[in-house]
């Protein structure tokens, strides 16, 4: 069975050869489907965990979209203002300022959500290892993604407290 790639091949023949161990030790065809089973099983974890990260990369588009635009509307703003161009840029340094609450409290939202699901998910998956319905040898590595939502949230209240109080390395 090929799909196309080189990758689904090797699994393919990983699985064809599991089933033919399996096959050897019984001789028992639902044992076979019980371990192909459990496999899928296991990988559509790892699916769903891939689904989970495009999730929050799609909030930390969305989040440094709103918080790079905002700190721009304001600076310009700011700008504009030192420069005696206008009299009073509150009203754009407001919206700007809007703008980057937003997109932080947007990426915390979605950290929280991200977080909570992936302890349902590993909870889950502990159940049904623990039940023998999946294998559970794989491990679910460190979320790169997650670290960078929390290097931008730490970026977003730097933005926030740079325009606040005019101090930091963005004042």
């Amino acid at each position: 069975m090929t799909s196309g790639t080189e990758g689904s091949v090797q699994i393919d023949d990983r699985v064809a050869k599991a089933a033919g161990r399996v096959r050897e030790r019984s001789g028992d065809a639902d044992l076979v489907s019980v371990e192909l089973s459990s496999r899928r099983t296991g990988m559509s974890f790892q699916r769903t965990r891939m689904s989970a990260d495009r999730t929050l990369m799609a909030v930390i588009r969305t989040a440094l979209s709103l918080i790079t635009f905002g700190f721009t509307i304001y600076q310009f703003f700011e700008r504009l203002a030192d420069s005696n161009v206008i009299s009073n840029a509150s009203a754009g340094r407001n919206f700007g300022m809007a703008l980057v609450f937003l997109g932080v409290g947007m990426l915390i939202l979605g950290i929280i959500y991200h977080l909570h699901f992936m302890y349902g998910l590993r909870t889950q998956r502990e159940e049904m290892t623990q039940e023998g319905l999946i294998h559970g040898q794989s491990i679910f590595p460190v979320s790169l993604t997650l670290i960078t939502a929390v290097l931008l949230l730490a970026l977003g209240l730097m933005a926030i407290v740079s325009m606040v109080f005019h101090v930091g390395p963005f004042g």
